[in-house]
């Protein structure tokens, strides 16, 4: 499988937005989804195709296979340094597991700017142990104060973590009469778009980074050819009318993925566990025997999922669900903690000019831990490396899905907060 790494640079406002059900506001995502980066690129093709695509053509390759191109999120490669000031972050962009916290009042990383700040911790391996050994625990940094979820995306490098932002504004337009081209009476609305440069003295454009897995390597080859001389400026989102939308797409020479470091991953985060178990064990008499018999691991989505379970829409990914994936029994699998909150989405098919079916997904950064008997890890290391490669749920080709497990930020305890 081949990877294309995707710099995404915005040139005008971007009308990213979901409509949720009854609503009438349109409100401006944080990143660009996946399913749109796709729908772009493949109007691109048809736009510049001399004929209608046939079965087992590379459009259909691409887009319609059982196997098609996984198309993942773009998220902002933009940091904030504080004092508007801004600054392009070379590291991976990740989303914060739902487990993460911070202090209410004087939330985030813990910057030079800010040495007020208590920092972010994760709070799951904790919650774990102290529910299993029959504790109570109301999770507070170290100094005492109130904590709450704290979200979005984040990096990490050798100066520490920073989070990603993009900054938003409302853009008011009002309706033209056709007749007298002047203003329309009561047509005023506004549109909430992500801005197409960052800070107010020194601006630097705004920019995400966003990847296509191809399972041919012939195939990743002539998407990228396609990309660097058809796609170079292509237009997302709504408004493009108005002028909104436009960005430019630069991508680099497809690569091969790096192998997987789950097992290290996995095996780090039962060694954590382990650790944080022994200090619970000092409030009462908690048996080993709970945790030394099976191997945890994490599952945090990395965007949004649609799951489904017996036919029915579900926020959560079941043993039953996850057993076929792994090649285990649904008895082999047990299913510990959950953070997950859900939303709606839907968007519009360009090739159909049709409105999308609105769908209830479970949120990005949900989390869910499972274990397996210690006998039966070794066989789900492969089977959960191409789980990140593919993603669960449906319409992973468009982006949801996306998966990692063990994410590291689960190490990240509040006596060490970041």
């Amino acid at each position: 499988m081949k990877q294309i790494e995707l710099t995404i640079t915005a040139l005008s406002p971007l009308a990213i937005g979901q409509r949720k059900p009854g609503g009438s506001v349109s409100e401006a995502l944080d990143y660009i989804p996946g399913t749109m980066i796709r729908g772009a690129i493949a109007k691109e093709i048809l736009n510049h195709a001399t004929s209608e695509p046939e079965e087992g053509d590379s459009f259909h390759k691409l887009f319609l296979d059982e196997n098609a191109a996984v198309f993942r999120n773009g998220y902002s490669a933009i940091v904030s340094l504080g004092s508007d000031r801004y600054a392009l972050s070379p590291d991976p962009v990740k989303v914060l597991p739902a487990s993460a916290l911070s202090m209410k009042t004087e939330s985030g990383f813990i910057t030079s700017d800010n040495a007020e700040k208590t920092g972010v911790f994760d709070s799951l391996i904790d919650s774990y142990c102290a529910r299993e050994q029959g504790h109570f625990y109301t999770p507070n940094d170290v100094a005492g104060n109130l904590v709450d979820a704290f979200g979005g995306f984040y990096s990490k490098s050798e100066q520490g973590y920073v989070s990603h932002k993009v900054t938003k504004r409302l853009l008011t337009r009002v309706g033209i009469n056709r007749k007298r081209a002047t203003a329309q009476d009561e047509i005023l609305y506004s549109i909430e778009v992500m801005n197409d440069s960052q800070g107010k003295r020194q601006k630097i454009s705004t920019e995400y980074r966003a990847s296509i897995l191809l399972p041919d390597e012939q195939l990743a080859d002539e998407l990228h050819t396609f990309l660097q001389q058809r796609c170079t400026q292509l237009r997302l989102g709504g408004s493009a009318s108005r002028g909104l939308g436009k960005i430019r797409l630069q991508s680099v020479e497809p690569a091969a993925i790096p192998d997987s470091d789950i097992e290290k991953r996995i095996d780090r985060f039962n060694q954590q566990l382990q650790a944080r178990w022994q200090l619970w064990s000092a409030l009462g008499n908690g048996s080993n025997d709970r945790i030394d018999s099976r191997k945890f691991f994490t599952i945090t989505l990395k965007s949004d999922a649609i799951l489904s379970e017996n036919w029915r829409r579900t926020i959560v990914i079941s043993p039953a669900m996850l057993a076929p994936l792994l090649g285990l029994e649904a008895d082999d699998i047990q299913s510990h903690i959950v953070y997950s909150s859900y939303d709606y989405r839907s968007g519009w098919n360009a090739a159909w000019g049709l409105p999308k079916d609105t769908e209830l997904v479970t949120k990005m950064g949900s989390v869910m831990m499972f274990s397996v008997p210690v006998e039966k890890i070794e066989d789900c290391y492969s089977s959960l490396a191409e789980l990140e490669q593919v993603g669960v749920g449906s319409r992973c080709s468009e982006g949801y899905g996306q998966v990692e497990v063990c994410d590291e930020f689960h190490l990240v305890m509040r006596e060490n907060a970041v």
